[in-house]
Formats: C-alpha cells, structure tokens, sequence
C-alpha cells in the first residue's frame, strides 16, 4: 500500500492511498472509520482529481455518518449495559 497524500481538514483525518489499482480515501473522526475505494481508472486525471470530489456536499456527508456511528455504537453499549 503506498501513501498519496494526506488532505487537511479541521475535523477530520483525510489520508489518501493506492493499492491494487485503486485509490483508498480514509476518513478518520476518533475511533471511527470510513474507507471509500475508487479505481484508479476511474479517475482518469489521477489522484489530482481526488479533491474535486471533496466538495462540500461529500464532506458533510461524512461528517453526518460519523455522527450517525457515534450514536449507533453508543445505544449499543447501552443496550448492553456497559456505559
């Protein structure tokens, strides 16, 4: 697996690998995790064109899903009784 690059972003972790011919963008909020995997030939401009699909819409979008895994993982400890 070869580091890219690293994409800054206050609220997040945004770390952008190759592997098998494809991209990984790994967004990473605390102990949560969301992977997407995209072809390299899918991106015909190469990891350069990576950031334009970072718009505001896909960021948020992330961001609510972290929240949504927050809050899923939380009513499962609590379901559990282990909070």
């Amino acid at each position: 697996m070869r580091h890219v690059a690293d994409i800054p972003h206050p609220e997040m972790k945004l770390t952008l690998l190759a592997w098998n011919g494809k991209y990984l963008l790994k967004c990473e909020q605390g102990p949560f995790e969301q992977t997407y995997k995209v072809a390299e030939l899918d991106l015909l401009g190469g990891d350069a064109e990576l950031p334009q699909v970072l718009d505001e819409a896909f960021v948020a979008a992330v961001l609510r899903r972290f929240a949504e895994m927050r809050t899923d993982f939380g009513d499962a400890l609590e379901r559990h009784d282990l909070v």
